[in-house]
């Protein structure tokens, strides 16, 4: 292992390295000090922009919760149908760049320098990739949306399998249940793993390898050269911190509703706003300690507790539920998946407004605001890997999981839907649709379903924390100028904010508040991700391979 440098926090490459050149040193723009018995080390001006801005955000949403609501009732629509063909055509331009890395000659190039190896296992690598970077999602998704797209949604034109009366059409069903899987995979497969993969490379390489800081702003050193320390570099960090905020705080937000649902179904814990704002400050509080306890100790342990918890229940409902129709429904849901993938990421000309728009745009926002998050945490302990290697880890690997999560969990929804008529999913999915219900209708069809149930909401809640904390530290990363060792309380501050604001987007709106602030800042930040792309290719030409 070699030295840290001293100002970041980050190794020095290791072998044959292009090191950058630069004026910049690290922490010239930071504001140090201490408030007490409190120290603090800030980038001047990234953390006081975005610290009062989001400041500022909590107080206005609290003071006019229905102004709030109503504008952000607004804003999500409009920005999904007017933008649209611009997330499909920027997240497919994500796949196809990754894609070429893995088959061109920069893919022997080593993060970390040409003799650096990796920091971590693969078994904690990929722990704490996954549950930094899908836990939530997967849970609160896993059974609805397969469920809702083969039966409600109709991507592509596919006909519902229900008929108006909801008795079952018997020549629908096979073609809606491969499009229910298709069209899910469709949303968790290469896609989100290439946003994720491009941020992490950039950050790795312009870290690792060029010798800068850990920051969004020093990937774009090849584009803008001395001018991403000013101005330019303050923009897109502080767009970075934002869109990293609002797209926690959509999971965080999403994850109080299930669990909150999963109380009430097991405990009867009413199912109430009021419930989920205090889920939301206990388990922030728990994040805070997570936080005190560092990387190591804090979200690697609990990911790792967390990835064992995940994997039983994955079994446990596999084994427990139609075992030869699950490992069948894998297997048709990646054969739709590649069948469809052309048609469900074509960006126009289409007729399949509810899902482009509706789940589509929204999911690529989504994916797109949590990239400076996830991608700047994998970056963190992807040290060692090939370019080659680190992309089909992040790329390849963590898709055929989530299509076996998809299959699992959805598969036996939708047997469960299509064999029982009165079952609770189809009365909470289809009927009523009570999304944050939808695993706990499933597992109630199940054996032991009270003791699944529990263990359900204990993986959200721990899925909550480990995103809270590792998104605090990364966002306290990029408001500290890319010190990586910056103190505590900074960390503090960033982890009780991402909890207020799901706090108020709860109050102000609800589900519809907190995915119209991720669109909202994950357009801009699309751009920063294209550019991200000439950077990479440019500076892996400078790398010995």
């Amino acid at each position: 292992m070699s030295d840290q440098n001293s100002a970041t926090g980050i190794p020095e490459p290791e072998g044959a390295a292009d090191i950058i050149d630069t004026e910049f040193e690290i922490g010239q723009h930071n504001l140090e000090g201490n408030v007490g018995p409190f120290g603090f080390d800030i980038h001047n001006p990234v953390f006081l922009i975005s610290g009062l801005s989001i400041v500022a955000f909590v107080l206005y949403a609290l003071a006019a919760p229905e102004q709030a609501a109503s504008f952000f009732g607004w804003l999500r629509p409009m920005l999904t149908s007017t933008f649209d063909w611009f997330f499909l055509t920027a997240a497919n331009i994500f796949v196809l760049f990754c894609l070429f890395l893995i088959v061109s000659p920069w893919g022997s190039v080593r993060l970390g320098g040409k003799d650096a190896r990796p920091d971590y296992n693969y078994l904690g690598w990929f722990a704490m990739l996954f549950a930094a970077g899908m836990g939530i999602g997967l849970m609160f998704f896993g059974v609805l949306e397969p469920v809702y797209h083969m039966a409600i949604s109709e991507p592509l034109g596919v006909p519902s399998p229900f008929a108006a009366d909801g008795s079952i059409i018997p020549e629908n069903v096979a073609a809606a249940k491969q499009m229910g899987l298709a069209a899910t995979i469709y949303h968790w497969g290469l896609h989100p793993w290439a946003i994720y993969a491009v941020v992490a490379l950039a950050l790795a390489l312009f870290s690792f390898n060029k010798g800068l800081p850990l920051s969004i702003r020093s990937a774009f050193y090849p584009i803008f050269g001395e001018r991403v320390w000013g101005w330019t570099g303050h923009i897109i960090d502080t767009l970075a911190v934002f869109a990293t905020l609002f797209g926690l705080a959509t999971s965080l937000g999403l994850g109080a509703q299930q669990a909150n649902a999963g109380l009430e179904h097991v405990y009867g814990i009413p199912n109430s706003i009021t419930v989920q704002v205090i889920l939301i400050i206990v388990i922030t509080s728990i994040a805070l300690i997570s936080v005190l306890r560092g990387l190591d100790g804090g979200v690697k342990v609990l990911s790792e507790i967390n990835m064992v918890i995940a994997a039983l229940l994955l079994l446990f409902v596999l084994f427990a539920g139609p075992t030869a129709a699950i490992l069948s429904d894998f297997v048709t849901g990646l054969v739709a998946y590649a069948t469809d993938l052309p048609g469900l990421s074509n960006p126009v000309g289409r007729t399949d407004d509810g899902y482009r728009e509706g789940w589509t745009a929204f999911y690529w926002a989504w994916w797109i605001s949590w990239s400076p998050f996830v991608g700047m945490f994998i970056a963190r302990v992807s040290r060692g890997r090939t370019v080659r290697e680190f992309i089909t880890c992040v790329l390849i690997i963590p898709s055929l999981v989530c299509v076996l999560w998809m299959a699992v969990f959805g598969g036996v929804a939708i047997d469960q839907v299509l064999t029982d008529p009165a079952s609770a999913v189809k009365a909470n999915v289809i009927d009523s649709y009570s999304p944050e219900l939808s695993l706990f209708a499933m597992l109630e069809g199940l054996p032991l379903s009270a003791i699944t149930s529990t263990i359900g909401i204990v993986l959200v809640i721990v899925f909550f924390v480990t995103s809270s904390d590792s998104g605090s530290l990364v966002i306290d990363t990029i408001t500290a100028g890319g010190k990586v060792d910056a103190p505590v309380p900074q960390r503090v501050f960033w982890c009780t904010f991402e909890g207020l604001v799901a706090i108020v987007l709860l109050i102000g709106g609800g589900l519809s508040s907190l995915q119209a602030m991720v669109i909202s800042t994950g357009l801009p930040f699309t751009l920063v991700l294209l550019l991200m792309c000439v950077a990479i290719f440019r500076g892996l030409q400078t790398e010995e391979r």
